[in-house]
């Protein structure tokens, strides 16, 4: 499991609710999950040139975009938004018999 964020995986932040990404990451946590976090770097809005990390570019090549948080799941599920990954993390919670993190 592949997370990609764009700095960091703090909660709060400039928005009502907190940073999206530490949202995103704090809700596989409470799930159970322990995914890898790959630190996308840059700033969506900004024109691809800007945005050429390594990071930014997987995005690309997996969601056609350069917004983060991403997702992408063990079975190769690919979840765009802090939001969706969220209600992903809710309905999906790890069991003691999943050995997938």
């Amino acid at each position: 499991m592949r997370l990609y964020v764009c700095w960091g995986t703090w909660r709060p932040g400039p928005r009502p609710g907190g940073h999206p990404c530490g949202r995103a990451y704090h809700a596989l946590k409470e799930a159970g999950y322990e995914p890898e976090v790959i630190k996308a770097y840059g700033l969506g809005p900004l024109p691809r040139f800007l945005n050429n990390t390594r990071g930014r570019r997987e995005v690309r090549e997996l969601t056609g975009q350069q917004w983060v948080p991403v997702l992408v799941t063990d079975d190769g599920q690919t979840i765009v938004g802090s939001r969706e990954i969220e209600s992903w993390a809710r309905t999906h919670p790890r069991t003691a018999n999943d050995q997938s993190a």
